[in-house]
């Protein structure tokens, strides 16, 4: 069975809504540059493999505190660990310069899939407790965000992080631990869904066969010590075919994870979880019967067909004509990072010049704290499942809306249209006449309102609300000139007064277009 190649018009309106379910934010100069190229050109572009980004720098020397061990503006990834303190500011620097990541993203898909995947594999950096290990866990996503998906479990299930988070690290031959090995199974492999029918004692063989993996803290790596290995054999149930794999002695015996994965793999379900994962991550929460059997299915049958390569699945849901249906614009809450971001990417706001790297820590660190406070702290999500509103039933995306957090949105919105935020002299903040003067015609009301819903929404709004918006640019009056004459003159000559007109005008116009509920919506 095939999916459906959506044929239809592809215009700024569809351009638009993809950009905003696999980019944080779409920024106009995306969609223009995109503009007049087909679906399968962009998103191609959106799967090209990138080079991967310069890592994290010390920006945390203070009057208080110098790391010794890292100069000013250096990295800090494969300096040695010393103490609480400096891992402490180690990991805030890594949180600011990943959310420097999504600020400054290309076109490309690399970014939400790293969001994606470090929720599917959560880790925890206050559990970790080591920012060499989150940042080298972090760079695995990255680099194999639309990669190899099996490559990337087994990489996932050997990485320094993964087994400090889980244990695995303290894992013996004599106590095995099965922390991950059921987590494996239950969250990153095959799921829990009513198809998924492995057995307490099939989790109990993988802990054995995990066991011999520990950490080298100078190498910043993990390490196969074969006298912790349990070298038994192991004993798997009917659901995995009742495969035994064969104990390995020695060296060989961290071959016995690639067994391991091998017989996991063959099971149908592997294909299928993650294809309703990323569905629900790019499209809907509601996997109806009708959805399981013409999208998820094929979907799955593409990637097992693929070798579980993991960008023949995303282009075809990317593609399809199902991506595009009515029902599956503006259906999601945006996430808190989302959220933040993208109206920071949106509004193009300025930011301090890349040189100034511990300013632009800083700003980039206030976006994160402000998702932090909406419920989605960057690096510590709340348990290894990642966070409730991707996976928990019946309410997932509408979690992150309540009567805390959407007054929290609020605030936020309307301190960035009004004083944004101040850090050492520098500023961020919305800056609403240059946003507006990119419009076609920003001294014409009508297209004003236009433009900005255009942009800013992915959904349509009445006719109401759009007279509502056009009277905030006309001060309440009835005549368009209103709007006209104060931008002209601004344009002609703009004095403090003038300025101020369309500012204070402008200012009002987009906070309340913030504040709607069309833009918590992607």
């Amino acid at each position: 069975m095939a999916i459906d190649v959506y044929s239809g018009n592809f215009g700024t309106k569809e351009l638009n809504h993809l950009l905003k379910r696999t980019l944080f934010g779409a920024k106009r100069s995306d969609i223009s540059s995109l503009a007049g190229q087909s679906l399968s050109q962009v998103v191609d572009l959106l799967l090209k493999d990138l080079p991967l980004p310069n890592p994290p720098v010390n920006n945390y020397n203070d009057a208080g505190y110098t790391d010794a061990n890292v100069p000013a503006g250096q990295t800090w990834v494969n300096a040695i660990y010393t103490d609480g303190t400096a891992n402490s500011r180690r990991v805030a620097s890594f949180k600011a310069w990943w959310l420097t990541q999504m600020l400054n993203q290309p076109v490309s898909l690399r970014e939400k899939m790293t969001l994606f995947w470090h929720n599917h594999f959560s880790t925890e950096a206050d559990i970790v407790d080591d920012a060499r290990y989150i940042y080298k866990h972090n760079n695995l996503l990255r680099s194999m965000a639309f990669g190899n998906f099996k490559s990337l479990v087994k990489q996932v299930t050997i990485d320094p992080a993964m087994l400090r988070y889980l244990n695995g690290y303290a894992s013996t031959k004599t106590a095995p631990d099965e922390n991950y090995s059921r987590e494996l199974q239950e969250l990153f492999t095959v799921g829990k869904g009513p198809d998924s029918k492995y057995t307490e004692a099939d989790v109990k063989a993988a802990a054995r066969l995990l066991t011999g993996y520990t950490l080298d803290g100078v190498n910043i790596t993990s390490v196969f010590n074969t006298s912790r290995h349990d070298t038994t054999d192991k004993q798997f149930s009917s659901f995995y075919g009742n495969k035994l794999i064969k104990g390995r002695t020695g060296t060989d015996g961290a071959k016995e994870v690639d067994d391991l994965l091998d017989m996991i793999f063959t099971q149908v379900e592997v294909s299928k979880y993650v294809c309703r994962r990323l569905y629900r991550f790019f499209v809907y929460y509601d996997i109806s019967a009708d959805i399981e059997a013409n999208i998820i299915t094929p979907l799955a049958e593409i990637f097992r067909t693929a070798n579980y390569e993991i960008k023949p699945v995303l282009k075809a849901l990317l593609t399809s004509s199902h991506f595009y249906l009515p029902q599956n614009r503006s259906c999601n809450i945006k996430a808190p990072v989302d959220f933040v971001v993208g109206l920071a990417r949106e509004f193009e706001i300025v930011f301090p010049d890349a040189s100034d790297y511990v300013n632009v820590y800083y700003m980039s660190d206030y976006l994160r704290s402000t998702a932090s406070n909406l419920q989605q702290n960057l690096g510590d999500p709340p348990n290894v499942s990642g966070w409730p509103a991707y996976y928990q039933v019946p309410q997932f995306y509408e979690l992150w809306i309540n009567s805390d957090t959407l007054p929290k949105r609020n605030i936020f919105t309307d301190r960035f249209i009004s004083t944004g935020y101040t850090r050492n002299g520098k500023k961020i903040v919305i800056d609403p006449i240059a946003y507006t003067a990119k419009f076609s015609k920003p001294e014409d009301p009508n297209v004003v309102v236009d433009e900005a819903i255009a942009h800013l929404y992915t959904i349509d709004v009445s006719a109401d609300v759009k007279k509502f918006l056009k009277s905030i640019l006309l001060s309440n009056q009835v005549n368009d000139a209103y709007w006209t004459t104060a931008w002209t003159d601004y344009k002609a000559a703009p004095t403090t007064a003038k300025t101020t007109i369309v500012q204070t005008r402008l200012q009002e116009f987009y906070k309340y277009i913030m504040n709607l509920e069309e833009y918590q919506l992607s």
